[in-house]
């Protein structure tokens, strides 16, 4: 579904990822995971068409590499950004509103894969709070809604950078239960995470990734059982 080949991204003269290359198939969640500038934000950023990359980056089949952004998002990839992107001003509602893509991708009749209620029954608190400004939510509340207003826009892929962030744990464990919501309806996740409990809890695949290449590709299960990965390039 999403192919990577050899993919360099640049920042001005810097040279950030030498040679990634992954694939996430359809249905699948996989954890991209490694230390604070080992390269996983750039990666996502870069297949999202914010930083300039060279190489290979392929979306069903079609080269995406150097496509704008909004051309990206319309071609069915989801981005939740790690800066909690919501609108302030605007009620909970309507941020989902501003989100909702009209005749989604997601079934036969053009009726979108999700509804507001969907959104509502991942998250009660947003329910409680659907009239509330989204400037007053807490970081957790405001984490859901930029989870739910990215959902809303129907994408096949949804790439998550650092999603439990500073969140308690409560919340995280509502985060994971949405994560494994996305794979029960299909769609697929990269999962940019920093936490290895959440990563080797949901994902079916987990990459690792060091001074911005993979230096890991297996399941959760190998990365368990690989001290020396862990040690190396995961452990602070």
């Amino acid at each position: 579904m999403l192919k990577l080949d050899q993919l360099h991204a640049f920042y001005g003269k810097s040279h950030v990822l030498h040679g990634v290359s992954f694939d996430v198939p359809p249905g699948e969640i996989v954890a991209l995971l490694g230390r604070n500038g080992s390269g996983r934000s750039t990666t996502v950023k870069t297949i999202m068409g914010l930083v300039e990359g060279k190489g290979s980056i392929r979306w069903k089949d079609q080269e995406i590499l150097d496509r704008k952004a909004f051309e990206i998002a319309h071609l069915g990839i989801g981005y939740v950004p790690e800066n909690r992107d919501i609108f302030p001003k605007l009620t909970v509602h309507q941020n989902l509103m501003l989100g909702e893509k009209k005749g989604g991708r997601g079934s036969d009749k053009g009726q979108p894969r999700w509804s507001f209620d969907d959104m509502y029954r991942m998250f009660p608190r947003l329910k409680e709070r659907q009239h509330t400004e989204a400037g007053v939510l807490s970081g957790g509340e405001q984490q859901m809604l930029t989870l739910c207003r990215t959902l809303m826009g129907d994408p096949d892929l949804i790439m998550i950078d650092e999603p439990t962030e500073g969140l308690a744990p409560k919340i995280v464990e509502l985060v994971a239960e949405y994560l494994r919501e996305l794979k029960r309806r299909g769609i697929s996740v990269l999962l940019v995470e920093q936490k290895l409990t959440i990563a080797l809890e949901v994902a079916d695949r987990c990459l690792v990734m060091g001074h911005g290449q993979i230096v890991f590709d297996g399941t959760p299960t190998e990365l368990r059982a690989n001290s020396y990965i862990r040690k190396e390039w995961l452990e602070v």
